[in-house]
């Protein structure tokens, strides 16, 4: 499998393909073939835009269906039937079970542009231009959504100043977790305390790239309480936590909170096609028609793919709810297996999204690149990608999901295996599941 093109020709910022070389060729469900026949077990689910997995026979019957009958690809905002009939689906079975009246805004096609659109809305409504992010957060690399991430390396990336952003504490970032609401709470409230009112605060529920921080259900509904006492629009970023990957089709469903803008990319299209939307208040909707556009807003491939996700998985009942939180419980029974294997390690994160944050913060990417040559695909998050973090398919099988944890398991014994003094115990790994032939596609 020959790289020589990609390394001399692509540019030095790609990054996944230099922990994982195999040049993959063809995929299925929550596995992939490479050129050289190996077969992969997907862990990654692309950071999170195919939580249905790999090429979904269904969704790919209605894409293939609309484009052999001309069915119109590209159309800005005009209307078309493929846009009608996702807003269709999205309000008959996303918002209106929910109770939410929130209006749809397409924005460009990856996340960043639907967090960009969030902020300048916040801005437009309130008058005021102070956003309030947290520690640790990551909500996209376009200037403004930049603005409101932690991580230094990214941020540095920018090359300019990246202002009008205060950063609080995330919920346990402190030993008082109570500190940082007590601290906004008076400074918002005095108008000496040199610290302005911010036109929004944006929260990630769990905050993927960050580490793994789950925020608990209490923390979140103190934060909205206090953002509508001081007339502050929340905003929650659910571009990778969203679209079921908590276990609820919106993260913060568990908390019993209503965000007053919501940001929607990745899965959102159920099939990997670039697609993103904003979740608004009506009243909040004070645009001037085209005063926040994008070439790309309308991308009626993944209003086909989309429909055909929402139709399929979010029709029938809570069924597929039932069956996500099940598989949650299995991958945090398996995880746990591994944390207790290392002292100080512990589980993060929640539903299928969840990982182990290991005290050595080498450990999770050794550990990455074990599985790797079990060819099994995981990557790592956190200020110095300390926790492994693991994001499989939202339909992955029960014994998909327990060979994917022998893996894991077995690449952390032989890392382990390496510094003997930190190995807890013994470990009996299971025998492998044979790994199937990949599927014809």
């Amino acid at each position: 499998m020959s790289t020589t093109i990609f390394e001399d020709l692509e540019s030095n910022v790609r990054s996944y393909c230099r922990n994982w070389s195999a040049v993959f060729e063809t995929a299925r469900g929550s596995r992939l073939r490479a050129e050289d026949g190996q077969i992969y077990l997907d862990f990654f689910s692309g950071a999170g835009a195919l939580n249905y997995g790999h090429n979904d026979p269904d969704l790919k019957r209605a894409l293939i269906d609309y484009l052999a009958a001309d069915g119109v690809v590209h159309s800005l905002d005009t209307y078309t039937d493929a846009k009608r009939r996702f807003l269709v689906a999205f309000e008959e079975q996303v918002l209106r079970p929910r109770g939410l009246d929130h209006k749809v805004q397409f924005t460009g096609p990856t996340g960043t542009n639907s967090v960009e659109a969030a902020l300048k809305l916040a801005r437009l409504n309130t008058g005021r231009t102070g956003i309030v992010t947290f520690t640790n957060a990551f909500h996209g690399m376009t200037l403004g959504s930049l603005s409101v991430t932690g991580n230094a390396m990214k941020r540095n990336g920018a090359g300019v100043p990246l202002p009008f952003v205060a950063t609080a504490p995330y919920d346990r970032y402190l030993d008082d977790p109570s500190w940082s609401f007590s601290w906004l709470a008076k400074t918002w409230a005095d108008a000496s305390s040199g610290v302005e009112r911010p036109a929004a605060v944006i929260v990630e529920t769990v905050q993927g790239e960050g580490g793994l921080n789950a925020a608990r259900a209490e923390w979140l509904r103190r934060l909205e309480a206090l953002c509508r006492a001081h007339d502050v629009l929340l905003i929650v970023d659910d571009v990778q936590a969203g679209c079921g990957r908590t276990g609820t089709f919106f993260s913060f469903e568990e908390a019993g909170i209503t965000p007053d803008i919501v940001c929607l990319s990745k899965s959102i299209s159920g099939y990997g096609l670039p697609m993103a939307l904003v979740l608004l208040r009506p009243e909040l909707d004070v645009w001037e028609p085209g005063q926040h556009n994008g070439t790309f807003r309308g991308n009626n491939a993944a209003f086909i793919t989309g429909t055909a996700a929402l139709e399929k998985y979010w029709a029938d009942g809570g069924a597929f709810e039932r069956s996500v939180a099940e598989r949650g419980r299995q991958l945090s029974t398996g995880l746990s297996k591994i944390a207790a294997r290392v002292e100080g390690a512990t589980c993060r994160g929640r539903g299928l999204l969840a990982g182990v944050h290991f005290p050595d913060p080498d450990l999770a990417e050794r550990i990455a690149a074990a599985a790797y040559e079990r060819r099994l695909l995981v990557e790592t998050s956190g200020p110095q990608s300390e926790v492994l973090k693991t994001m499989p398919a939202l339909n992955i099988t029960r014994e998909e999901l327990d060979e994917g944890l022998d893996i894991l398991l077995e690449a952390t014994c032989a890392v382990l295996a390496e510094r003997r003094p930190n190995v807890q115990g013994t470990v009996r790994i299971r025998e492998r599941v044979p790994v199937p032939a990949a599927p014809e596609l």
